[in-house]
């Protein structure tokens, strides 16, 4: 027999360390693992870090092997491992049905359990019990089964097991927008049982989706069927939302050591190598000490000063455990393998060395990691006053088996037993490695022959869709019902992925189903649900977008390729052109770089070979049975509808599902065509907000104020007349209000509507003026009445009774329809909103902002009105809950909708728009939306409005880029060409250059042969260097109004009182502050390092008033100046200001105050309130301004708010600056509590 190697000794001495403390632990029926001797349940995260050790040191033991005895050790200990995967495995299939409840509701009621019981893997607490939401435990099984299965492990055994991991991947899928408990069970950090959004988890899943990707779960042994397939788009969210987060962990954890899993091993999944850097530089920095890390700043568990009989902290009781938080020496050993895969051998030896120092000798010296060191009880003092000094004690599980088996698998690494790759064989560890750029592979495809001439006459040439068969061209949302059938399994009742929009990563690859080559359109090009892509600039500029996006974010073998269909509604109005905007971007794609990205256009042919393949083979022969028959679980109502049982006899099941999906979303022509030259169907003092009005009645509802909307056209004019956004009470009323405050409900008779014999309404006859119309707006004011009196499924008989007919909505469908191919905006978005439409991607675009850590509010200011959004909604309850906001006012639901799909856009696009803005109000950005044009375009409220509702949704998306970007920018109207149809009034919107005049004034490059512009009088009239203009000659109806701030909503509203008073003209720059101060308050917009500066504040005094409402400094006993729930506790009391301008002089007063809070003193008073120092500053302005004689005009005060509008529009700097002012009143207010020297302050 041969004698032992050395290594071999070594070995056996980890195999000893291994049995001891881990599998000597392993129960011999299930294969779980309890957490430790105290601890009987088996957790899911601690079974998976333990056993990786085991599995570790089998494959030790098969490569080191020096005899046939170390092969069978390595197969008993790899067993070992299969076993306890496969009891989890167990565990989690007996709760299958919270992972079908938890793929729509994604509650933390319908999850899968933390942890279960170890001799029969049943369940050991209830739902409600424990904090049972942590999608990091789902995630690392699953990380981990990828990575033990790549290194040839058989865990999964049948196509069953296979079905409940693939929803699995549903499961943690969402990762991006649930709120959990995160991997320390606890989610908020004053342990309430609050769940919230984690970066661990993030991470994690992230990590997990991307291994599991394409992987085959039976290894060697496998097929197509046992394939797991992830859509890359849903990874790509994680990796969005979790860069967004970091280093920060929370909103209530600023760092936390658990996201060393995530930076390193085992998840590697910040790409990012500066971010990883960074996120270990602060959890070294602010939580390292001699034993280990804390697990985050004011953790409280085993303090010596954490009351062991309750399981909540009281909020103010956190700041007790500041310094004396218990450390952990587990994080040394993800520090010591982080080491390892970054090649950095001094890391390595230091944590080792740290490391062997805090282990602890059991019985025949086997070394034991301790779970954590606690300061004793009785050095608690001393610690507070000298950090890291005192000797702590090990407490808590010993060994600790998670920490244990990381101890283990370092050594084996660091001391060449196993090689990175083979802990790691899905090579995650090069996730910061240099990548190649990307080419965009674009393939541009007619949808006709005629429109393949017109391109061609052009200069371009392509295949029509019909001539790239085999290829078959769909839309993206087929292949999300197609995606519908993965994973579904009868015998689990499990139903697949629920209906989700699919983004464009998923639809730019090839999919070969049936050995078909299917190849997707992108989703922004589905005019199916939304108007948005009715906009040919808009679908230019989301092309744009999505371009950068896949030539950042693509990630698999082989090039993206994106399908570009040029169909009818890309032609210019007379269908004899294609859409210059789409002219110049085919130019420009023919160029090879477009957007950033480099991209190659070619016919779809020559680009197969370039690009990723995906194979499904759910949908094989054996699913034609299941293809129609479950149309029941589709996640969403609107799509039932797009099912109906096919032709048995059908040679091909599957064409005829896809033919079937594709002709549900045609119209069919019933409208008739409108008369020109007819009278109006309704008497002209009779807009579509009287029939609103009227219709409001008959459904019993109280229509609400004209001072909560938004203003708009007669297009919309149902809430046109009460959506005027800059009509709000004021003491003077304005003469441009040309309604009453309240509209006065009109009765049936006022509407002159056609009746019978007996009086009642002549529907017979309605339905025949359909047939006189002269405006699209007046079919769909009639169709209105008939959706709101006879509901949406009444039937229309237009060719005359029993000739048969078509239901009220179908007709607003094809009306729809029509209004899109004219580009009537303000009539489509009314349509829209009478349907109910919804932006297919709106629940994905609130959870894209919410994720990067921003609330939204909807509904005007103030609350309750207005209604704050804090977490992801179902797609249904937030459209619920905007309309309910808007007041049942359909425009605006409409357009809110619209703004947080484009705020979402930008989001993603350009985070740092959005770096310092924490709520997002998208009533009150509406509202200076309007305003912008009211000031620009010199019009009134209701013209402003009109105007906004009318814009593009191209130009609606740059004026709202202008206002978060803060760029000046001026509008100016301009006609239409002579042949248009639409009747919206054009405007154009354009970014002003250092001149003050436009970029196309000084280049002259836009001269759009389509447009004529149409300037009215002089230059400034319609370009505005960012100045407001003022004119005291309210009534005319061009007149310049200023925006007045004394309006609670900060709006419009008249400055002189006739034409006589106050002739006079500011210069064209005059107006610029108070225009910026109410935007930056408008969107919330703070400083940076603002909520540090109060958090500061708030040490040195007893809280801070503003507007009423105290911000306690008990706040920082609780929270530390880096939470963002900090952040938010202090926004929510500065978002009681209605006025946005006052609002910001509110936070320049703040500012001045954290400048005073610096001087080394202990206090500056008790409540301070802000309000007052803010008056006493606008005083000292007054009374300057007054000694050096200046007009009364100027000295106007805001009734509101008191504030002098000359104080409002004064910049910061300079001897009359509104910072001179704030900082004497600021020093007058707390100069008893400054030292004697703080005069030169003055």
């Amino acid at each position: 027999m041969r004698s032992r190697s050395n290594s071999g000794v070594r070995l056996d001495g980890y195999a000893r360390l291994v049995q001891e403390t881990i599998l000597c632990h392993q129960n011999p029926v299930t294969g779980l693992l309890p957490a430790s001797i105290q601890k009987k349940d088996a957790w899911v995260r601690d079974n998976v870090y333990s056993v990786l050790a085991v599995w570790g040191l089998g494959m030790a033991y098969r490569k080191n092997a020096d005899r046939d005895e170390d092969k069978a050790k390595a197969y008993e200990l790899e067993q070992s491992v299969v076993k306890l995967m496969q009891g989890l495995l167990q565990c989690m299939m007996r709760q299958v049905e919270k992972v079908e409840k938890f793929k729509h509701t994604q509650s933390t009621k319908d999850c899968l359990h933390a942890k279960y019981n170890t001799a029969t893997c049943g369940m050991v607490v209830r739902d409600d019990q424990w904090g049972h939401l942590q999608v990091d435990a789902t995630s690392i099984y699953l990380l981990m089964l990828a990575q033990m299965t790549a290194s040839g492990l058989q865990i999964i055994s049948n196509l069953d097991e296979v079905a409940f991991i693939q929803n699995l991947v549903f499961y943690i899928e969402a990762a991006y927008k649930v709120a959990d408990y995160g991997m320390w069970e606890r989610g908020d950090k004053t342990n309430q049982g609050i769940p919230e959004l984690n970066g661990s988890s993030v991470g994690m899943a992230k990590a997990a989706l991307e291994a599991i990707d394409e992987l085959d779960l039976f290894g060697a042994y496998g097929g197509p069927k046992s394939v797991i397939h992830v859509l890359p788009d849903e990874v790509e969210h994680c990796q969005a939302i979790l860069c967004s987060m970091l280093p920060r962990a929370s909103t209530s954890k600023e760092i936390d050591a658990g996201l060393l899993a995530v930076i390193s091993f085992p998840a590697f999944a910040v790409e990012d190598a500066e971010l990883v850097a960074i996120t270990k530089s602060e959890i070294i920095s602010k939580l390292q000490g001699r034993y280990g890390c804390c697990r985050f700043i004011r953790d409280g568990y085993h303090c010596p000063k954490e009351d062991p009989s309750r399981l909540h902290y009281d909020p103010a009781e956190l700041k007790l455990f500041e310094n004396i938080e218990c450390e952990w020496p587990v994080f040394w050993t993800y520090l010591i393998l982080d080491g390892i895969f970054t090649g950095d051998l001094v890391q390595v030896q230091e944590y080792r060395e740290a490391l062997e120092g805090v282990l602890i000798r059991g019985k025949n010296g086997i070394k034991l990691v301790p779970e954590l060191y606690a300061v004793p009880p009785d050095k608690v003092e001393e610690e507070y006053s000298n950090p890291h000094s005192v000797d702590r004690m090990a407490m808590g599980q010993l060994p600790h088996m998670w920490g244990q088996s990381l101890y283990i698998v370092g050594c084996l690494l660091a001391e060449g037993f196993l090689a990175p790759g083979e802990i790691d064989p899905l090579n995650r560890r090069f996730s910061t490695h240099f990548k190649p750029d990307v080419v965009v592979q674009v393939c541009v495809l007619a949808e006709s022959e005629e429109i393949k001439q017109l391109l061609m006459d052009a200069g371009v040439t392509v295949q029509t869709i019909s001539e790239v068969l085999p290829i078959r061209v769909m839309p993206a949302r087929i292949l999300s019902h197609i995606y519908v059938r993965l994973g579904n399994c009868r015998k689990l009742n499990l139903s697949g992925r629920p209906y989700r929009h699919i983004g464009v990563l998923g639809t730019s690859k090839f999919y070969e189903i049936r050995n078909h080559s299917y190849i997707f359109t992108p989703q922004f090009l589905d005019q199916h649900h939304f108007y948005l892509a009715l906009d040919n600039q808009m679908i230019v500029e989301m092309l744009r977008t999505e371009l950068a996006y896949l030539s950042s974010c693509w990630r698999m073998t082989g090039r993206p390729t994106l399908t570009f269909p040029i169909t009818r509604s890309m032609l210019v109005e007379d269908g004899d052109a294609i859409d210059p905007c789409i002219l110049s971007t085919l130019r420009k794609l023919e160029d090879g770089y477009f957007a950033g990205a480099r991209v190659q256009m070619s016919d779809l042919s020559s680009v197969q070979t370039t690009s990723f393949y995906t194979r499904l083979t759910f949908l094989d022969e054996e699913s034609d049975n299941s293809l129609f028959n479950d149309v029941d679980d589709e996640d969403n109502e609107e799509y039932r509808a797009e099912y109906t049982t096919p032709d048995v006899g059908a040679e091909d099941t599957f064409d005829q599902y896809l033919t079937q999906l594709l002709h549900s979303a045609t119209t069919k022509h019933h409208l008739p065509p409108i008369q020109t030259g007819q009278h109006h169907v309704f008497s002209p003092e009779h807009t579509t907000r009287d029939i609103l009005s009227f219709m409001a009645q008959v459904q019993g509802l109280k229509m609400p104020k004209s001072s909560m909307y938004l203003p708009v056209t007669p297009i919309t004019n149902k809430h046109r007349r009460s959506l005027n956004l800059l009509e709000v009470p004021h003491p003077q009323p304005s003469p441009q209000a040309k309604q009453p405050e309240q509209p006065k409900l009109c009765s049936i008779s006022e509407l002159h509507l056609p009746r019978d014999s007996q009086g009642n309404t002549d529907f017979a006859a309605l339905v025949n003026q359909i047939k006189e119309c002269p405006t699209l707006q007046d079919q769909a004011d009639i169709l209105y009445i008939l959706y709101i009196m006879k509901g949406a499924d009444w039937v229309v008989e237009l060719s005359g009774p029993g000739q048969g007919g078509v239901s009220v909505r179908s007709l607003l469908e094809e009306l729809y329809v029509q209004a899109g191919a004219c580009k009537e905006w303000g009539l489509i978005r009314y349509i829209s909103g009478i349907l109910r439409k919804r932006v297919e991607v709106l629940a994905e675009a609130c959870t894209d902002l919410i994720s990067h850590h921003k609330q939204l509010t909807v509904g005007l200011p103030p609350e309750p009105r207005e209604r704050v959004i804090t977490i992801p909604l179902p797609p249904e309850e937030l459209n619920t809950l905007i309309y309910e906001a808007s007041g049942q006012d359909i425009s605006v639901a409409v357009l809110t909708q619209e703004i947080m799909v484009y705020l979402a856009m930008y989001v993603r696009s350009q985070p740092a728009l959005f770096g310092d803005m924490l709520r997002l109000r998208i009533g009150l950005i509406m509202q200076v939306m309007a305003t912008e044009l009211a000031r620009s375009l010199h019009c009134s409220g209701e013209e402003a409005s009109e105007s906004l509702m009318s814009l593009s949704p191209f130009d609606m998306k740059n004026l709202l880029h202008h206002i978060l970007s803060g760029k000046e920018f001026g509008v100016e109207r301009s006609m239409r060409p002579i042949q248009s149809t639409a009747t919206s009034p054009a405007i154009s919107i354009h970014e002003l250059g250092h001149t003050g005049a436009t970029k196309t004034e000084r280049t002259g490059i836009h001269k759009l042969k389509s447009e004529i512009k149409h300037l009215d009088g002089s230059r400034p009239l319609s370009i505005f260097s960012g100045g407001l203009s003022l004119s005291s000659n309210v009534t005319s109806p061009r007149s310049t109004r200023c925006s007045s701030p004394s309006t609670p909503s900060g709006m419009l509203s008249p400055v002189g009182h006739g034409p006589g008073d106050g002739q006079l003209h500011w210069e064209e720059r005059q107006g610029q502050w108070l225009r910026r101060r109410r935007l930056d308050g408008a969107i919330n917009r703070v400083p940076m390092g603002f909520y540090q500066k109060v958090w500061k504040i708030l040490q040195k005094c007893h809280g801070l008033s503003i507007d009423g409402y105290v911000l306690p400094s008990s706040t920082t006993r609780e929270m530390t100046a880096g939470e963002i729930k900090f952040a938010v506790q202090v926004e929510s009391v500065l978002n009681h200001v209605p006025q946005p301008e006052y609002r910001q002089l509110l936070v320049e007063t703040v500012m001045v105050l954290a400048l005073v809070a610096d001087v080394d003193v202990d206090s500056i008073g008790g409540i301070i309130y802000v309000d007052r120092i803010l008056h006493l500053a606008n005083d000292l302005f007054l009374n300057d301004q007054k000694s050096l004689s200046t007009s009364d005009y100027f000295l106007e005060k805001d009734p509101a708010t008191g504030i002098c509008h000359f104080f409002y529009d004064s910049a910061p700097s300079g001897s009359y600056g509104t910072m001179t002012y704030l900082s004497k009143a600021v020093v007058t207010y707390v100069q008893d509590f400054l030292p004697s020297s703080s005069c030169l302050m003055q």
